[in-house]
């Protein structure tokens, strides 16, 4: 058949064979982020200060399995503005763990409000069948682009292929928090992933806290304290599969020790 043809793209542009093969190893989405989204990033920390952070959270005590872990800021718009990771090098943690990472920012940013944080400990419960928010986690897909183009030696680096593009993805295990300044502003969030999600939470919620960035407004958690910590209050009644919260917004627990953590976790400013 003749190479020119043409093929019917997933979006439905038509391409040249020649063209189509040559935008198929393209690394990056064709819409560019405007400089505006790009802009707020400056208000969020460095990838120097996140990847500090995240190193102090990672060495503490968290309950979990003691692994490195890589960590990911996303912008109020859902643009990643930094990737870093604890180890020595990139494979020094889970490989699968740093789009994790985005997507739990991604969440937390996309169902936190000015007046309400939501971690993705805290969605859990509610996207199981019958929760109240059943079916979220299948919204707002990773883009598959941004989550695995670009050259695999830059991930975690300051240049990693994700920062200034928007990741997409929804999670709903431990790991997500919303980041808020001083001034009560929602500026994104921070997503941590690598361990045992219980543990995820935890290291997450002591980077945020070493960032300043923790002046939380209120939550779902009934701990005024910490409103958006995670929530170990779920059961297993006879005769049912899934564990029930009894809130709606549990998390199921992981290890003792982790569970103790959480309940002793800094309070928010």
């Amino acid at each position: 058949m003749n190479r020119n043809k043409l093929l019917v793209l997933s979006m439905g542009i038509c391409l040249p064979i020649s063209l189509a093969s040559t935008l198929s190893g393209y690394a990056q989405p064709a819409f560019p982020i405007s400089a505006n989204s790009l802009g707020e990033c400056s208000q969020l920390p460095t990838y120097s200060q996140l990847k500090a952070a995240l190193i102090a959270a990672r060495n503490q005590s968290n309950g979990g399995f003691n692994l490195d872990m890589w960590g990911t800021i996303v912008n109020r718009d859902g643009v990643v503005c930094a990737v870093a990771f604890t180890g020595v090098n990139r494979g020094s943690q889970w490989p699968g763990s740093r789009v994790i990472s985005a997507q739990k920012a991604n969440t937390a940013n996309a169902f936190s409000l000015t007046g309400l944080s939501l971690s993705t400990a805290n969605l859990y419960s509610a996207v199981q069948p019958g929760g109240s928010l059943f079916g979220l986690q299948e919204s707002n897909p990773v883009d598959t682009q941004v989550a695995y183009g670009g050259e695999p030696a830059n991930y975690g680096q300051k240049n990693d292929p994700m920062v200034g593009w928007r990741i997409g993805g929804v999670n709903v295990f431990g790991g997500g928090l919303a980041l808020y300044n001083k001034q009560g502003l929602l500026l994104g969030a921070v997503g941590v992933s690598g361990d045992s999600s219980c543990a995820d939470h935890n290291i997450a919620w002591r980077t945020r806290h070493a960032l300043n960035l923790d002046f939380v407004p209120a939550g779902v958690s009934g701990d005024a304290k910490r409103p958006d910590n995670i929530v170990y209050d779920i059961t297993n009644p006879t005769g049912f599969p899934i564990g029930v919260s009894a809130g709606g917004w549990g998390h199921p627990a992981c290890s003792a020790a982790a569970t103790t953590i959480a309940g002793e976790l800094p309070a928010v400013q």
